[in-house]
């Protein structure tokens, strides 16, 4: 039967009490529980606002003591990376360099850093950071002993712990010994090594170091090296030039006064020592802002795009001069763009960062070819032109291209005139201390192996073992690195 009544006739409440029914009771019942929430909630969130602006006008004890604990922490995570750095160097190195002599170096970037420790503790942090108000050199605090005052430092919370700040500083300084190691690679006697990287730690990077950040007269002239293109990068590449230079070439790399390519064993882990020395930079730039704030990840985008630029750079003139895409060349040029952006990453715009590491890369290319083929100092990885070339264009890079004084953003020519005095102050001293060190060492001690160890191989000579024992190895091109003769008229050292 069809109902007769119309549509009309449905009360107009009916609708609603469809809807109704489709809520048990539990859901009504959490209509007020939400509106208790919701005002709660509003009112939490209110009390923050209130909170968070009285907190940032008048910071409480704890804010303090939290930031001075980030900042210990960072700068601490930061110091772990470069000491990592050292590993870097080593497969660096090793991977440049012939199989026999692979102990050898790897020993020398190891002890090195022990070495360095020690001597930075001991008198080196004294001799750099000691003393702020003297102009020239530092002094107080040996062994750590001193009140953070005594170092320039604020105490905890407010400035660092001096336990961080030494431990930051002294892997600063053990890449300055490491640097060396490169240039005088498979020639040099390992004792002599040792005590030259003592006094370079010890003595004359403090000094220099004292100048610049710690309340010197470098620093104090307006002379500007954020994270150390001259202060480390610099200081290692004029040891490292003259160590070079004065120790002499390594058998058969001129013949006739032409330089001979003397490939290296292992690109792999030259590769992985390049790849490793790019991270550990991003302790060694943002950890040299020793706070943890806003600045670190610029710091850290400036420094990767320099090395990337660098490297990029680097194979393209490498691939237009030579014919071929070098690795070796890839690998310096990545170098070159990072050392190249110490000294400035802090206060360059990213297209800065850019320019500086693709000129950089640039840089690198010619600078082997000349001091190879041109000055005739034989240096195994590269060294001088990574560290020494690019880390004085770096610290020059800042008085052009600092966005606040560099002269294209309407700084003047004050800033560069300022980075000038600094390159060559720094060099000077590196280069008459490093000088002196090293021309003693060879009247007394002799600071090269006999032709016979260089021939066989440092890792027999020097250390009686070597590091691919049972590996069938390729001899040396012009004498053979199993030969157990030796010709005694053949020259070695600077007069080769």
């Amino acid at each position: 039967m069809v109902s007769t009544r119309t549509k009309k006739d449905v009360p107009t409440w009916q609708p609603l009490k469809a809807i109704a029914r489709s809520f048990s009771p539990y859901w009504i019942a959490c209509i007020p529980l939400a509106t208790i929430i919701t005002i709660v909630w509003n009112k939490t969130v209110a009390a923050e606002d209130i909170n968070i602006l009285e907190i940032t006008e008048a910071p409480p004890d704890a804010i303090i003591q939290l930031q001075g604990t980030l900042n210990a922490i960072w700068v601490l995570v930061a110091a772990i990376l470069v000491i990592f750095m050292n590993a870097g160097f080593g497969m660096l190195e090793t991977g440049f360099c012939r199989h026999k002599n692979a102990v050898n170096i790897l020993s020398k970037n190891l002890i090195v850093f022990a070495l360095a420790t020690l001597a930075y503790w001991a008198i080196g942090f004294s001799l750099m950071f000691g003393g702020p108000e003297n102009p020239i050199i530092g002094f107080g605090g040996w062994f750590l002993g001193g009140e953070p005052a005594t170092y320039g430092l604020d105490p905890f919370p407010v400035g660092l712990p001096v336990s961080v700040a030494f431990l930051f500083q002294a892997a600063f300084a053990g890449t300055a010994a490491t640097i060396v190691s490169g240039a005088v690679a498979e020639r040099i006697k390992f004792s002599d090594f040792l005590i030259f990287s003592l006094l370079l730690v010890g003595i004359s990077y403090p000094i220099t170091g004292h100048w610049v950040w710690s309340g010197g007269w470098l620093g104090s002239l307006g002379f500007s090296d954020f994270a150390g293109s001259t202060v480390v990068h610099s200081v290692g590449g004029w040891a490292a030039l003259m160590g070079a230079a004065i120790l002499g070439p390594r058998m058969g790399k001129y013949v006739d006064g032409r330089p001979q390519a003397i490939p290296g064993h292992n690109m792999s882990i030259a590769t992985l020592g390049c790849l490793i020395l790019w991270i550990g930079w991003f302790g060694f730039n943002p950890g040299s802002q020793l706070a943890a704030d806003s600045a670190v990840p610029y710091i850290a985008v400036t420094t990767n795009l320099a090395a990337a630029a660098g490297g990029v750079a680097a194979t393209l003139v490498a691939w237009a001069k030579d014919g071929k895409p070098d690795l070796s060349m890839i690998i310096n040029g990545i170098l070159g763009g990072l050392v190249g952006i110490t000294a400035g990453c802090d206060g360059v715009s990213y297209w800065g960062a850019v320019i500086i590491g693709a000129i950089a890369g640039v840089i690198v290319v010619y600078s082997v070819s000349i001091i190879d083929s041109v000055l005739k100092i034989d240096d195994p990885v590269g060294a001088i032109s990574v560290h020494l070339v690019n880390g004085i264009w770096g610290t020059l890079a800042v008085g052009l291209f600092n966005t606040e004084s560099g002269l294209f953003y309407g700084g003047g020519l004050a800033q560069l005139g300022y980075q000038i005095v600094g390159v060559l102050s720094i060099g000077l001293f590196t280069v008459v201390f490093s000088g002196v060190v090293w021309t003693v060492l060879k009247s007394t001690m002799g600071i090269r192996v006999s032709a016979e160890e260089e021939l066989n191989g440092l890792d027999i000579g020097e250390h009686g073992m070597e590091a691919y024992h049972g590996f069938i190895k390729e001899p040396d091109g012009f004498g053979g690195s199993s030969s157990n003769t030796v010709n005694d008229d053949i020259p070695t050292g600077a007069g080769m």
